[in-house]
């Protein structure tokens, strides 16, 4: 007699949950790797730092990462195009202390004062774009060059801290919390921040502007072959990188109240604006990156640091774990684009 095999059935269960295609379309995502590595970052903390998992603490990690927001979207819109700016720090200071002495030391109207300073952050960056795409020179090389003519001016101009007063109260009010029925909140510099994320996001992902800078950073010569006015491009994200410093200028003199002639020179200016971007996915090789990767970058080295201080962590060793991230972050990067 001869035997008659029963199909192969696949036994009931096989299928784990990573061959879900939900779950598939999740960790191929780019922002996979910045969104655990934030979770990862905010579950330690609950259980090491005390009083980590409340209303107050989560305030605060937003007002303290306004400022390195929205300069960390500058910074995006130039690594993308495989630059970097090292001088952001120094334009927002500078920016920042200038506004803050016009208002309070000439009795320039505030509103008069906001606007000359941002003017500088957006010079500083029409100057970064232009000895970029004018004279060829290095994004590194010409970004150093103007950050330490930043550090000048700001020193030529003021040493000491300029401190805004109240006829100088609109430039404070971004910075200050608002009070409504008994309750204290946020201020509304974090809606500025979120509202310049939004924006920037809509124009990256949507309009043929936000293309031409993937396809520059992706390739320029073949973008420049496709008819596109290189130079021009890189111009304007330079000069948009600027008036991002400008607005970061803004929000750190109304959230301290002082125009500082130290702002911008130390980790929080430089260092963790382009921690957050390359953390958040944005390619030092250029032509990948998103805002959104960006903001989830801010807001890991928001909860880092306060985690670390909410630990009694020394500052000294918080930079050192910011640069071990940059390292860390960079070599992933590197690794991925010989992949």
């Amino acid at each position: 007699m001869s035997s008659v095999q029963s199909p192969v059935t696949e036994p009931v269960g096989s299928k784990t949950l990573m061959d879900n295609p939900i779950v598939k379309a999740i960790r191929s995502s780019p922002l996979f790797g910045s969104v655990a590595a934030l979770l990862l970052v905010s579950i330690f903390f609950a259980f090491t730092a005390r009083n980590f998992l409340s209303a107050n603490t989560f305030s605060l990690i937003l007002q303290q990462v306004m400022v390195v927001g929205v300069m960390a979207i500058g910074q995006t819109l130039v690594i993308i195009t495989t630059g970097i700016d090292l001088s952001c720090g120094m334009v927002m200071g500078l920016s920042g202390l200038l506004t803050a002495g016009l208002a309070v030391q000439t009795g320039l109207n505030p509103w008069l004062a906001l606007i000359l300073g941002v003017g500088v952050a957006v010079a500083f960056g029409a100057l970064n774009g232009s000895l970029v795409t004018g004279i060829g020179l290095p994004a590194f090389i010409v970004t150093l060059g103007t950050m330490n003519i930043a550090w000048a001016l700001k020193r030529i101009y003021s040493t000491s801290t300029i401190t805004l007063t109240e006829a100088q109260a609109p430039l404070k009010f971004l910075g200050t919390p608002i009070k409504a029925g008994g309750m204290e909140l946020p201020p509304p510099g974090i809606v500025l921040m979120l509202l310049a994320y939004v924006v920037a996001w809509f124009m990256m992902k949507y309009t043929a502007a936000g293309r031409s800078v993937y396809a520059v950073g992706d390739n320029v010569e073949a973008a420049r072959l496709a008819g596109l006015n290189t130079k021009r491009i890189l111009l304007g994200v330079y000069t948009v990188a600027g008036l991002c410093y400008g607005i970061a200028a803004l929000l750190q003199i109304a959230r301290t109240g002082v125009g500082d002639p130290n702002a911008g020179e130390s980790t929080n200016g430089n260092m963790d604006a382009i921690t957050a971007v390359v953390i958040g996915g944005t390619s030092l090789f250029g032509g990948r990156g998103s805002m959104v990767g960006t903001l989830v970058g801010v807001l890991i080295v928001g909860v880092l640091r306060t985690g670390l201080q909410l630990m009694g962590v020394q500052p000294t060793y918080q930079v050192l774990v910011t640069g071990v991230l940059v390292i860390a972050a960079v070599s992933v990067d590197q690794l991925t684009h010989r992949k």
